[in-house]
């Protein structure tokens, strides 16, 4: 089984890469052939990274120019995934006097290039085949009817450009402007104003440019029908919608247990809105149906992958993060999750091109994406970043733990899973539950970036849960440093309280190669117990190049070790062995929209310990944006 999976990982890039970029040909001819107006993904409004929505105001990405990546949680909003927001009715009501001024021009400029295309179907006369130039009569004309009646406002540089020749259409457009600006005063009760010769003119020109005219008008007329279409079918004028579906083969190898091969996926819709076109607010809603291999150490989060990461197991649909993004005066912004917010949505995590927040364009798993200290803790609460300068930002931020469902979509267990800021019982709610809190101070420029993080929480689950319960990173050893297994008792989840310093930092060598390595000690105590501090470590590195042999691919290397107890025999939890983490991946980028990612997991001493055996998993993930 597991050599078949291994020869079909080899294989099956090259097979799907050649069946998708055929289809993607196929596709292209069909929306060319109906003449259909379709916008390419980098100049078109771009999905928000389902993954995560970046930092409104860091300076690694912004949520309302350019992630969430991979949408969502800033996509590259990738920290460097892109988001645009549709603007208000209000703006779109009443535009700026310059763009209105420049609407004209808008038309003019559009037909620019289409007078001089190739496509006889366009031509309907031989003189249509020259440029108007500034010495021919109509061209005069035409120039001394815009000045005499300011019919165009003048190219963005406030120029007429009458030194340069221009096609027959551009001509037309300009014309039809001066048309419009006549009939306008004409209807306004000031026909005094307009000179019989300039009638005459007008009539000359529209007799010797009809068929352009004609074109013209037939199509603005069927914008004006397309438009009328689009706006008694639009969703909303407010609202935006983005998604991402990641379709994985993946299999374990290595471990006594069988495991087989298996086909996961996890979709994610997200529904992002702004009120001001400054502020976003974000709706996702997410299925997915991974179910978890086998691994001597199945409690920890070794070997997470970021597609399993929100997923509920089964298919079923349910929201999975709602918060909102808004600034407060120029050098404040503020993030106020309401459910299934993390620290690393607002806190800038200096991981360089790594950073995928938790998308299916980024790294495999958890773990390769950034410092671990940032998955301690999540939920509902608030999130403040405040730039002190152009390089130094602050970032504080306080979340209490949502802890219904756990990281990977089960139930939790009874102990921990009604401490969340949802639940008024007691020992639970916003502030007497389970809870992180994050104070950080970064500084970038365009060539390094250095974070310093420092993180306290209380927590009933998991350490590095991002307040759902369950681990997403490091060993059972290392997340559950006070289970209480002794004199034949059931495993017990019992709080922790928690003091995390880390440190994270990355390199730009050019544009295309980044350099990103972090580490963070953790001070872990269980409250009242006398056993002492529990040590947590976790360190790493990786490296990552832009564009690899083809422009928006990305290859990936990171090796580190996941959090692990570093005391562990003081606490009966066996060894303090290592527990390695290599990583390496590469994005294929099929087309704007569909990539296609193979990559390898392998991990030694899974369980800390050099007694187990060590993992290995082979991946093929292909995720398809909208």
């Amino acid at each position: 089984m597991s050599n078949v999976f291994l020869k079909s990982l080899l294989v099956s890039p090259a097979i799907l890469a050649a069946a998708l970029t055929v289809s993607a040909s196929a596709i292209a001819a069909e929306a060319k052939a109906t003449n259909e107006v379709a916008q390419p993904q980098a100049s078109a409004l771009q999905p928000l990274s389902l993954a995560a929505v970046p930092q409104i105001s860091s300076p690694e990405v912004s949520a309302l120019a350019n992630a969430p990546t991979t949408a969502v949680r800033p996509a590259s909003l990738e920290k460097s995934l892109p988001v645009q927001v549709a603007s208000t009715p209000a703006e779109q009501a009443t535009p700026a006097a310059p763009e209105a001024a420049d609407s004209s021009l808008s038309q003019i400029n559009r037909y620019t290039r289409e007078g001089r295309s190739q496509n006889s179907s366009q031509v309907t006369s031989v003189s249509q085949l020259s440029d108007v130039k500034p010495t021919d009569w109509a061209f005069q004309a035409l120039q001394s009817l815009v000045e005499r009646y300011g019919c165009i406002a003048g190219y963005p540089d406030r120029t007429y450009r009458g030194n340069r020749a221009t096609t027959r259409y551009e001509f037309a457009a300009g014309l039809n402007a001066c048309l419009d600006r006549v009939n306008e005063l004409i209807a306004a009760g000031t026909a005094d104003l307009v000179k019989k010769e300039d009638l005459a003119v007008l009539q000359k020109l529209q007799e010797e440019f009809a068929a352009e005219l004609a074109t013209l008008r037939g199509r603005v007329d069927s914008l004006e029908a397309r438009t009328a279409t689009l706006e008694k079918q639009q969703f909303s004028t407010t609202t935006k919608l983005a998604g991402e579906v990641i379709f994985a083969i993946t299999d374990e190898f290595g471990q006594p247990f069988r495991n087989e091969t298996v086909f996961q996926d996890r979709v994610r819709l997200a529904f992002n809105t702004s009120f001001t076109g400054k502020d976003l607010l974000i709706t996702r809603l997410a299925a997915g149906n991974f179910v978890p291999f086998r691994f001597q150490d199945s409690v920890g989060g070794i070997g997470l992958q970021s597609f399993q990461f929100g997923s509920t197991g089964g298919n079923s649909v349910f929201a999975d993060w709602v918060a909102y993004y808004f600034p407060l005066g120029e050098k404040i912004s503020v993030y106020i999750p309401a459910f299934a917010g993390l620290q690393y949505d607002y806190a800038p995590t200096q991981a360089g091109l790594l950073e995928g927040f938790d998308g299916g364009n980024g790294p495999l798993t958890i773990f390769a994406q950034r410092n671990p200290i940032y998955n301690i803790g999540g939920g509902s609460g608030i999130g403040l970043n405040f730039d002190v300068t152009n390089s130094f930002k602050l970032s504080l931020g306080y979340l209490a733990n949502n802890s219904s469902l756990s990281a990977t979509g089960g139930q939790l267990n009874a102990p921990q899973a009604f401490f969340g800021a949802n639940n008024p019982a007691d020992k639970a709610g916003l502030f007497n539950g389970s809870y992180s809190a994050l104070a950080q101070i970064a500084y970038k420029t365009d060539f390094f970036s250095i974070g310093a993080t420092y993180v306290n929480a209380y927590a009933r689950g998991a350490i590095f849960d991002t307040g759902s319960g369950g681990a997403v990173v490091g060993t059972a050893a290392g997340n559950f440093a006070f289970v209480n297994a002794a004199g034949g008792k059931a495993r017990q989840f019992t709080s922790t309280s928690l003091n995390a310093y880390g440190l994270s930092g990355s390199l730009n060598l050019g544009k295309t190669i980044s350099i990103n390595a972090f580490g963070t000690y953790i001070e872990a105590n269980k409250p009242g117990d006398g056993v002492g501090r529990g040590e947590i470590w976790t360190y790493g590195v990786g490296v990552a190049f832009a564009d690899f042999l083809k422009k928006g691919n990305l290859l990936g290397l990171t090796a580190g070790v996941e959090p692990y107890l570093g005391n562990a025999k003081k606490f009966g939890q066996g060894s303090n062995g290592l527990p390695i983490h290599f990583e390496a991946f590469y994005r294929y980028q099929l087309s704007d929209n569909i990539s296609i990612t193979p990559g390898v997991i392998y991990v030694i001493n899974n369980g800390q310990s050099n007694a187990t055996e060590d993992i290995f998993i082979g991946t093929l993930r292909t995720t398809f944006t909208f």
